[in-house]
């Protein structure tokens, strides 16, 4: 071989693009991303204004200004509930579609690895909300409703039972996928994937550390409904804010 065909060869090789299948993979790879990011902002925003309104409501000096906040945290917490219930299940779908994917191109699944991490995370959002959804009816209590707070009383009620049942049934679940992912981690033949695997990238990422905020203030937003501190009113305005920007704003 000649030094001009060498360098035909290497212009050849590195002009090659990248097959079909490794664009395909990277697509469901960005739209499960997307689909994971709506889900952290429904998350972060149902936690962050719950918490607001009630912390608001509960420094409100008479009942006629409790009453709009009350209505307001009832307003929140029953636009949680299909929204975190919409944004997990498309998650959760082209999650599959992505794994399903990596396994029929490279024989292994780079993607899904964190997976209980991530459903003990997601388990634990829904766990804050309805635990502040619980507390809605003292709040019409005070506003001097108390025929809508009994329903409302009824309505959380069956709901926590409802709520107690999924949970056990997540436990169950969880479990079982957690040995799955064991045993076929034991099973693996340790498949070395494909050279053509686009992967996630090795540029430097600030979206963990912006999730991580988001994560941190919507802590500092429960705990201070826990009434574990006081922030001032302005503070807790502040950290709504800063909640939901860290949880909207992204590196893509």
């Amino acid at each position: 071989m000649t030094h001009g065909d060498v360098i035909m060869t290497f212009m050849l090789l590195t002009e090659m693009t990248p097959l079909p299948g490794a664009r395909d993979v990277a697509g469901l790879r960005a739209g499960a991303d997307a689909a994971r990011r709506r889900a952290f902002v429904a998350v972060i925003a149902s936690i962050a204004l719950l918490a607001t309104t009630q912390l608001l409501a509960e420094r409100a000096p008479t009942r006629e200004q409790t009453l709009p906040l009350a209505v307001l945290a009832l307003a929140v917490f029953a636009a949680a509930l299909p929204a975190l219930a919409v944004t997990q299940y498309v998650w959760g779908l082209r999650a599959r579609r992505v794994r399903r994917r990596e396994h029929e191109l490279y024989g292994m699944a780079r993607s899904g690895r964190a997976r209980p991490l991530t459903r003990l995370a997601v388990a634990c959002g829904w766990t804050v909300t309805l635990l502040l959804g619980w507390t809605l009816p003292r709040f019409f209590h005070e506003s001097a409703l108390h025929t809508f707070a009994d329903a409302l009383s009824w309505a959380v009620e069956a709901l926590s039972v409802v709520s107690v049942g999924a949970g056990v049934s997540f436990a169950l679940w969880w479990a079982r996928d957690v040995v799955g992912i064991l045993a076929r981690a034991v099973r693996s033949d340790g498949s070395p994937g494909d050279p053509w695997d686009p992967g996630r990238g090795a540029r430097p990422r600030v979206g963990p550390a912006l999730r991580t905020g988001a994560v941190l203030v919507v802590a500092a937003l429960v705990a201070a409904r826990a009434h574990l501190w006081e922030p001032a009113s302005w503070l807790v305005y502040l950290l709504v804010t800063a909640a939901l920007v860290c949880a909207v704003v992204t590196d893509e």
